[in-house]
């Protein structure tokens, strides 16, 4: 899903290349998006359905717009859907991930040391599901949007919730998906002499918060007093 001017089309590029390497069989790369200039032609690229959320002056929309991949009829689409974040790196094969049990997958959030209680929440840079057979999720959504927007942070937290009600929940194996800027940067101050690295069996390498692939491969941290070498493993992999 791609929206604004934050990424360009060569991320949508990249995710294909990527895909194409490393998934046994056919696919269908599909890019929901306001834009779909400059995207490869193998990428069927679709609108994003309305939303109609209705924000405050300032406000930023987040990532509510995932939940219109619960329409009940996307665009026709049918079939089970991998979703995958633009900025993500695929490191390893996709196979298992249509294959691993469960009717709903998604990324167990990495842990933060002053939450507490059971973590629920799923970090949904990718997750997997029936296309149409979640239409409740965007449903209870759209009718209840301003509570929605209260009781929980995003999208995330929300659809992990709603779907944990459901006993419809799973995680994926945890090693499969780390986090770039909590597992593959060496421990302080190795840092300053270790470049970073690819956890172990890991397949799709998550870039969240203030680090993304330019960023990384550049040696560069979006946050005073964090220091990283080039991630030159991040040329070859995010690629076309």
């Amino acid at each position: 899903m791609k929206w604004g001017t934050k990424y360009g089309p060569e991320y949508v590029n990249r995710l294909y290349g990527m895909v194409r390497r490393h998934l046994t069989g056919d696919f269908q790369l599909v890019c929901l998006t306001d834009d779909s200039n400059g995207i490869r032609p193998e990428v069927l690229c679709r609108p994003i359905p309305q939303l109609d959320l209705h924000l405050k002056p300032g406000q930023r929309d987040g990532a509510w717009k995932k939940l219109t991949t619960f329409e009940a009829d996307l665009h026709g689409l049918r079939g089970t859907a991998l979703f995958l974040d633009l900025d993500v790196v695929i490191v390893g094969s996709l196979d298992e991930f249509f294959t691993q049990p469960g009717e709903f997958l998604i990324i167990h959030d990495y842990p933060r040391f002053w939450r507490f209680g059971e973590r629920i929440v799923g970090n949904s840079s990718v997750y997997r599901f029936t296309l149409g057979a979640h239409s409740d999720v965007l449903k209870h959504f759209r009718e209840n949007m301003a509570q929605v927007q209260r009781e929980y942070r995003n999208e995330q937290e929300y659809l992990s919730h709603f779907l944990h009600k459901q006993g419809k929940l799973s995680y994926w194996p945890a090693a499969w998906c780390p986090s770039f800027k909590y597992h593959g940067i060496p421990a302080w101050p190795t840092n300053y002499w270790k470049a970073p690295f690819v956890p172990k069996d890991a397949r799709i390498v998550i870039f969240h918060g203030e680090v993304n692939p330019p960023d990384a491969l550049a040696g560069k941290r979006n946050k005073r007093f964090a220091y990283i070498k080039p991630a030159s493993w991040v040329a070859q992999a995010w690629s076309e």
